[in-house]
């Protein structure tokens, strides 16, 4: 059996970022430090990070007075801030700097006078988050068949913002049918969306040129994740998403000459090994990596922890 790695795949940098603002934060501060929401959507880097003495709350109001508090990658909305400073916590922002700068642009849209309008999913955090960010209404738009339906004027002056899980590929009709509706409405250039997700996607369609059998490595909640898969069926390809190794159903492979194997941005390489591992058992493999982009892009951590080694 070959099996093909996708290229790139796994984590983005700021889920790297996230992971490191913990495991420092855990150094300098020592256990416990409490993390608001899972850090990342993936049980295996949760359950890692909660060995090593990080607590995870769904609110504030379980978090100890003064306790260092770290809000994750997904962003957090301004009144989740205002909370964490009445109650005197000490924060460490761990949100993604590419959400951050979705925040920043619905605050100028909307600082200019415009609706904004968040395409993306309802109930994700980041998607709550943004929306609690932006001091003025936002209507949330899911889908096609939602932007043809905005109940507002033609002329409505209008502003468009996405969730930075879903690609150009995902709001490319989202956004068609925004203009078609609306005579002024504005939005970030395709540069703006994150590189991660859409390098991810673009690699996946590639490897589907030259695969029998799609494994996406990532959790069920993991909303890039399941993207990559519907990805892998809208290519004509069966395409499963498992968690690890553990997951693997034998007969998903029973047949196939060639797998390809990629992993949403929140799923660790050591989750890949497992799965290639569990292939291995079924039969003798060859692992190759497709050619594809090499991501370079890092980003800063806070200044405190800047000097700290995990």
């Amino acid at each position: 059996m070959r099996v093909i790695l996708a290229q790139p795949r796994g984590f983005c940098a700021g889920v790297v970022r996230a992971i490191e603002i913990v495991e420092r934060a855990l150094a300098r501060y020592g256990a416990p430090v409490y993390v608001r929401h899972e850090i990342v959507h993936n049980k295996t880097v949760v359950d890692g990070l909660r060995a090593k003495g990080a607590v995870f709350v769904d609110d504030l109001d379980q978090v100890p007075a003064g306790a260092v508090t770290i809000f994750s990658a997904h962003g957090v909305a301004q009144a989740v801030e205002v909370d964490a400073q009445t109650r005197a916590l000490h924060v460490l922002d761990a949100t993604c700097p590419l959400v951050s700068k979705v925040h920043l642009q619905g605050r100028q849209y909307a600082a200019g006078g415009r609706t904004v309008i968040l395409i993306g999913h309802a109930g994700h955090p980041e998607v709550e988050g943004t929306m609690g960010r932006i001091d003025a209404p936002v209507l949330l738009v899911q889908d096609e068949a939602e932007a043809e339906t905005l109940d507002l004027p033609a002329a409505t002056p209008l502003a468009y913002v996405t969730q930075t899980t879903l690609s150009v590929d995902d709001t490319r009709g989202i956004i068609a049918a925004l203009q078609r509706r609306f005579t002024d409405i504005v939005g970030p250039d395709v540069r703006d969306i994150c590189y991660a997700t859409q390098n991810r996607q673009h690699a996946v369609r590639e490897l589907c040129r030259q695969v029998d059998v799609l494994l996406v490595v990532g959790a069920a909640n993991s909303s890039n994740s399941n993207r990559l898969r519907e990805i892998g069926a809208e290519c004509g390809i069966p395409s499963y998403l498992l968690a690890d190794g553990a997951g693997l159903d034998p007969a998903w492979v029973k047949d196939a000459a060639t797998v390809g194997i990629t992993a949403g941005a929140s799923a660790p390489e050591t989750m890949v090994e497992e799965v290639i591992d569990a292939l291995r058992r079924l039969a003798p493999i060859e692992v190759t990596i497709m050619d594809g982009l090499v991501e370079r892009v890092e980003f800063r951590l806070p200044a405190e922890l800047a000097d700290c080694v995990a």
